[in-house]
Formats: C-alpha cells, structure tokens, sequence
C-alpha cells in the first residue's frame, strides 16, 4: 500500500480487517450459425453472456456499501459473421463477511443464469474456494507494532477500518490467531495499488528497505510470542473471545 493512506507520521497500520471473497465463472453455451444466413437457427451464448452482465449491474443498485462485484469477459467472440457459441465470464463477489458473501453470490447466480434462461443456451458455474474476512488479533497487532518502533519507525495502531480487498491469510485467521499488518511504501501521484505507477514504486530501495523492516518486525513479534508466556495468553484469549468463545 502506497504511505500516503496512514497518514504523514506513520509507516503502516498494525492491523486492518478485510472483506470476504469468491470467485463465480460462467461458461455459456448455445448453437452456432451463419450470422447473416440463418441467424434464426442460432443460440446466442453472447446474448446470454451480456444479459447476465447487464443483471449484476442493476444488481448493484440494491448492494451493501461494504459489497462489491466486479468482472471480466474471459472468453468472447472474435468473428462478426457466425453466431457466438461459447462465451466465458468471470466475476469476483465481496462481502464483509463469509455469510454475505455467500448471499450476494446467490444473487449473482441467479442474473448468470437468467442469462441462460432468457436465450435458450446452458450454463454451467465454477466456483472457488472462499477468501474469508479477516480476524483481527489485537496483543499480536500490538506485538508488532512494538517491534516496527523498536527499528525506530511508527506505526499506527490496529483501527476498525476495513480493507476493501481480501486475502487467504483471513482463512488463517479464523483458525488460528493471525497478523496481517499493513506496510505503506513512498509513491509518486497518489499512486494505490494495482497500478503501474505503484509497480514501479515496489521496485524501488526504500520499498525495499520497508519491507525488509517489516519482515524482521514480524520475526520479532514471533519471538515474542515464544518466549513471552503473557503475551502469548493474551493473543489466544483475543482469539477465542473474537471467535464467540470457540
């Protein structure tokens, strides 16, 4: 993350949630024909692909703040006179948590499958395995924020704001007590992530020299909890009260 997001006196934050996340691919299939000669014998599978994109963007006019669905046409024609066949899309689904991700993905099934329905071609979904939110553990936040001032940069402490992206460490994090603190390089032009102006910021030696700073935090704070019987207590009773006491 670019440091111009945590602010002019500190480096990073020690620890943000993040929203859940799946994948959903449709595969439509319809039945080819001469585009100009005989269109009427044809089963659009482009139809179905466009009346299913066209769903999930009205969909999200009744959406969370916190939800989002973004997609990608992974497969399209490339002629203009035959009838598409096959056609491919795939979307992203993101929630606060697991369980309104997995509802706003059953909204999104059912516009991928109006899609079919609406043009006479099949369907058939993919589905991957979910990015779970993320749960915060505030003694190991701590912890590593500690060890990011002990090299004599500041961080800033655990907050409640909520990262807008997801990641597998969340699936980790309801198992098991879990860090995922958030380190922010120098950019140029407000660059975020996922741009190419940031890229070229990741490759430069102060976004390394922070990442190297955070590696050894991190080492640090795992030592602590080895050797330090308070701390570790601490950070599996924040585990099992964030958990509802599992």
């Amino acid at each position: 993350m670019s440091e111009e997001e945590f602010g002019s006196n500190s480096v990073g934050n020690a620890g943000r949630s993040s929203i859940a996340c799946y994948d959903i691919t449709a595969f439509y299939r319809g039945v080819s024909a001469h585009a100009s000669a005989s269109p009427w014998e044809g089963v659009n599978a482009l139809d179905a692909l466009v009346t299913g994109y066209n769903s999930i963007s009205m969909l999200r006019q009744q959406m969370r703040p916190d939800e989002r669905v973004h997609g990608a046409i992974l497969e399209a024609p490339t002629v203009t006179n035959a009838i598409p066949e096959i056609t491919r899309v795939k979307y992203s689904i993101r929630s606060r948590t697991m369980e309104g991700a997995r509802a706003l993905g059953d909204r999104v099934r059912k516009c991928l499958v109006a899609g079919a329905i609406a043009t006479g071609c099949t369907v058939e979904l993919d589905e991957t395995q979910m990015y779970a939110d993320l749960v915060v553990n505030a003694p190991l936040c701590e912890s590593f924020q500690e060890s990011v001032g002990e090299q004599g940069a500041r961080l800033s402490a655990h907050d409640d704001v909520l990262m807008p992206g997801s990641t597998d460490q969340g699936n980790v994090s309801q198992l098991i007590p879990a860090l995922h603190g958030l380190i922010g390089i120098p950019v140029s032009d407000g660059a975020k992530n996922h741009t190419r102006q940031f890229t070229a910021a990741a490759g430069t030696s102060v976004a390394h020299d922070r990442m190297i700073m955070a590696g050894k935090a991190m080492a640090m704070t795992g030592w602590k909890l080895i050797v330090d019987e308070k701390l570790y207590g601490n950070v599996r009773n924040a585990f099992t009260e964030a958990r509802g006491g599992k």
